[in-house]
């Protein structure tokens, strides 16, 4: 009788130690980072800072894909709109903390709207029907010069001053870093939750979700909301970065990359995007910069070379990079 508690207590250990331990090492890593960017070149401090400003995009989208299980090619869309929002009001003398809201709720506001088709549409249906709206998106960016400026874009976006100047590389990638880990923070939180429970109950069945009294209607619209507000969200960011917008970077191939480091990194884990996003927008880079001599001919060959592994990773780790630990425990268990 008086050993029971005793191993309850240790069993409830077990994965508060792990937290504790996740918690330690995301503590290193942005220790690590802050050093490293103050070291590191502009260009470096640039590639770092779009690194932060693509995983805000992509944590919203793994939400929606990864979580709720709502198929979306429309996130460079809502990356766009928050980046056209942040532009036009920035230039305007809108401040930053205004227009950082505006952007989000905007962007929740049509990810509510474009959660409808979810409601009668599945799978590839559900993915064509997001991929046309991220090229409606895309047309209205491109052809409505007078608010957009068309393929000349918008220029002289300024950088946000609060309390102090950020218009610095270095200054505006910590404050974007803070601006990640409060995003991170926020989406821990919500799958903590209640919310979190439902977004998963509907992935997995949404016909038992339904029958255990799950709004189903409502979850899958605010799937759809929430992670578009994220992509809003890095849009502000995103054109601050820049300070120069113009369609290009929210062509719907954008909303595939995104979609890919979500699932190269682990679909449904809260750190796939991170190790996806590192992999999408930093490899790439590291790869033809590269001046490793064993290396020297990835400067030509590198978008073959990424492909080609990207392909090979979706064949033999579908469920992604961080499956890994879970495929070799299965793999001893069977021994």
């Amino acid at each position: 009788m008086s050993a029971a508690p005793i191993v309850e207590r240790s069993g409830a250990a077990v994965p508060r130690r792990a937290a504790a331990w996740k918690l330690a090492l995301l503590a290193i890593v942005v220790l690590g980072l802050v050093i490293v960017a103050a070291y590191a070149k502009r260009s470096e401090v640039y590639l770092l800072t779009l690194y932060c400003v693509y995983l805000m995009a992509t944590m919203g989208l793994n939400l929606t894909v990864g979580y709720a299980g709502q198929m979306s090619l429309g996130q460079a869309a809502f990356l766009g709109i928050g980046a056209y929002i942040a532009a036009i009001a920035l230039k305007a003398g809108v401040p930053f903390l205004v227009v950082l809201p505006m952007a989000a709720v905007a962007c929740f506001v049509l990810g509510l709207a474009l959660g409808f088709p979810a409601l009668r549409v599945q799978h590839h249906y559900l993915a064509f029907a997001t991929l046309g709206f991220n090229v409606l998106v895309f047309l209205v960016m491109r052809n409505e010069e007078a608010i957009t400026g068309g393929t000349f874009g918008i220029s002289g976006i300024p950088r946000p001053h609060i309390l102090v100047d950020l218009s610095g590389h270095l200054a505006f990638f910590y404050f974007t870093l803070g601006s990640l880990l409060l995003v991170g923070f926020a989406m821990w939180w919500i799958l903590r939750s209640p919310w979190g429970r439902a977004f998963a109950a509907l992935r997995d069945n949404p016909i038992r979700a339904e029958s255990l009294g799950i709004n189903i209607t409502a979850y899958t619209l605010l799937a759809f909301a929430i992670g578009a507000a994220c992509g809003g969200i890095a849009g502000v960011y995103y054109a601050s970065l820049v300070e120069f917008i113009e369609p290009g970077p929210f062509h719907f191939s954008t909303s595939l990359l995104m979609l890919l480091a979500v699932i190269v990194g682990g679909s449904g884990r809260f750190f796939g995007p991170v190790l996806g996003t590192i992999i999408i927008i930093l490899l790439p880079e590291l790869l033809r910069s590269s001046s490793l001599p064993w290396l020297k001919f990835m400067q030509t060959w590198y978008l073959a070379v990424f492909g080609l592994a990207v392909v090979m990773l979706m064949i033999w780790l579908p469920g992604g990079l961080l499956s890994i630990p879970d495929r070799l425990r299965h793999r001893r268990v069977r021994k």
